[in-house]
Parts: structure tokens; sequence; C-alpha cells
């Protein structure tokens, strides 16, 4: 078997794992498919005689490029007007697993990859690839030019920092549905002080606009605030709206005529909505698909 037909075994076989890093890196399926496109391209120029740990080494070799592109693109975002979101992984409730909701949610959540948004690109590497795939730090120093207690020290910053934002919800899925029915319920009727009742006294809102800065505001905070645009604003956007699963956790889309118009996730704590993140972005829309609709 000659080098690329090795590479291109190996790298199929740990093409799973590696698209899960590159999504939690890049917060976008569609960078992260770049990422191994880069990553394949790459290998071509290693030899396998040196490799002990293939999967190790695969790995090391994604975060390296992915770390590459969070770079370029903080540089390229510094111009970007309202809130950024990532690329939501949608199904419906036919097609979701139930086991695999809590694994999901814990590992690429919204609100986890929103807040990994606003870390270094060296913090958000180390976190996820130690955190959330147990990387050891003596391999990810050298990704980043750093020590291995250098990265250990990246990693503690960025965990602070997630489990500050309070982005896992405490909820179950069914409690999850529940909720963010009767939100939607809610939103239908435009019933207030309804609204009220279901959202956490300090709730963000984020919406995610793209360059159509007009479709919704970029942030909003507070119940009373939210409550008042979504009961506003909700009865005719709701009307297109139905339940879907929003990486592991309940969450809405929308669709019209033209196709997939929105999606909407949601962070419930307590059995109350504490961060509604809406996409609208109609790139990122373009890309998605919803599993089980086609």
């Amino acid at each position: 078997m000659t080098d690329a037909q090795w590479f291109a075994e190996q790298f199929e076989a740990n093409r799973p794992h590696l698209r899960a890093v590159a999504y939690r890196m890049l917060g976008s399926l569609t960078e992260a498919d770049d990422a191994l496109q880069d990553a394949w391209i790459r290998t071509t120029r290693a030899d396998s005689r040196t490799i002990t740990n293939i999967g190790g080494w695969l790995t090391t070799l994604v975060g390296r490029v992915c770390i590459d592109m969070l770079r370029a693109r903080q540089s390229r975002r510094e111009s970007l007007v309202g809130s950024w979101l990532p690329e939501p992984v949608v199904s419906t409730y036919a097609t979701f697993e139930p086991e695999q909701s809590t694994l999901l949610a814990d590992a690429v959540g919204l609100a986890l990859l929103v807040v990994l948004e606003s870390l270094a690109p060296p913090e958000r590497l180390a976190f996820v690839l130690h955190d959330l795939f147990g990387v050891p730090f003596d391999e990810i120093g050298p990704i980043v030019d750093r020590t291995p207690e250098a990265a250990r020290q990246l990693a503690s910053r960025a965990r602070r920092r997630v489990r500050g934002a309070g982005t896992q919800p405490n909820a179950d899925l069914p409690t999850q549905r529940r909720v963010v029915g009767a939100f939607l319920a809610a939103s239908r009727s435009g019933d207030f002080d309804e609204l009220i009742k279901l959202l956490d006294p300090d709730v963000v809102f984020r919406a995610d606009t793209g360059t159509r800065t007009w479709l919704a505001p970029a942030r909003l905070t507070g119940a009373a605030e939210v409550a008042h645009h979504t009961s506003t604003h909700g009865p005719k956007f709701a009307t297109h709206c139905e339940p879907a699963v929003v990486n592991g956790a309940a969450g809405i889309i929308a669709r019209t005529g033209a196709g997939l118009v929105a999606v909407v996730g949601f962070t419930v704590i307590d059995e109350r909505i504490a961060e509604i993140d809406l996409l609208l972005d109609a790139d990122k829309l373009a890309g998605l698909t919803v599993s089980g609709r086609g």
C-alpha cells in the first residue's frame, strides 16, 4: 500500500471525529469541511513512517488548520455589523435520536459556540481539543506555539469563561420542548404576559441577520424588552414556525414558500428561556439541510 492510499484510508476512518473537531473550532459545517479539505491536502506532504498515532496526528493537523482559519476570520470580521451566530445543526423530531441529545447539547450547543467565538483562537483551540476531545497539553502546546503548561493556562481561562457564561441548559429535552412550545404559542397570539412568565428576567436575545440588518435587532436583553419585541413581531413570524431540534436542544425553524427563512435556538434553564438565538443570515441558511426534510 502506498503512502497516499494509507493516508486516504486513515483520513476517511477518522473523518467523523475530525469534522466534529473542526465544527467545534469554527462553528460552521461549511468551514469545517473546508478545513478538512485543507488538512487532506497537507497529508500529501507527510511521511507515514514518522507517524506513530495517526488519530492524534490528524487531530493536531486539523487543529492547526482551524486556528489559521480563525485568525484570518477574526481580521475579516472587524467590520461586522450586528451579532454573529454559528451555523446550526438542525433536525426534525421525527428523525432525532433522543439518546444523543445530552451529548450533542453539551458538546455543540449554540450558546456554547457563541461563547467560544469570543475567545482568542489559542484559547478556543486549547479548550476544544483538551476539554471536549481529551488531547493532552503536550500535543496542544506546539500548535499554539506555547509550552504545555501555557497551553493548560489557555484552556483554564477559556473554561472559566464558558462556565461563567452559563451556556448549558439544565432542563431535559421534553421540558425544553414544553417551554419552547409554550413560547411559540404565546408568540403566535402576541401574549405579552405569558411571554414574561416564560422568559428569564435576564434573558438575552441575539439575531444574526447577515447583511440584512433591518430584519431584527442584533441584541435585546431582559424579559420586558424581549417580550415586547416578540409580542409585536411574533404573531406574523410564528405562523411559519414549527418545532425542531437545534444543536441537540429544543428549537424552531421557519419556512415559507421560498424555503427555510429562520432557525431559532433556545437555552432553557429552570424551565425559563435564558437565551434566544435567531439565525436569519440568508447565506448561512442557504447551506443548511434540515435532517428528515430532504
